[in-house]
């Protein structure tokens, strides 16, 4: 069983300098942190929608991402330079299903 963060956002058209580094820092980041397992991110340039979801194996391990002082300063710059708006939401991964051909 595993859990998902799922981050949606609408993205402010300034500032892109400080976002690159910042989405940069926070890639480095969530991949130390014990307990990650991988994050798929999208956005539509048009409407500045996008979306991240990242796997984690447990709840706790979530709660340890989102105590990193990095990845609070990165919170804070958010709601104050990069977004419109923001929603998280964090889920319990009951089945999982794949095909590839």
């Amino acid at each position: 069983m595993s859990f998902a963060v799922i981050f949606k956002s609408t993205r402010r058209e300034d500032s892109a300098d400080l976002y690159q580094e910042q989405t940069e820092l926070m890639e480095s980041l969530v991949k130390s942190i014990p307990g990650y397992l991988s994050h798929v991110s999208f956005r539509d340039s048009a409407t500045r929608e996008g979306v991240t979801i990242s796997y984690f194996e447990s709840e706790d391990d979530i709660k340890k991402w989102k105590q990193v002082g990095d990845h609070i300063r990165a919170q804070e710059l958010g709601r104050s330079d990069f977004y419109e708006n923001y929603e998280v939401q964090v889920v319990e991964i009951l089945r999982e299903y794949s095909w590839y051909k």
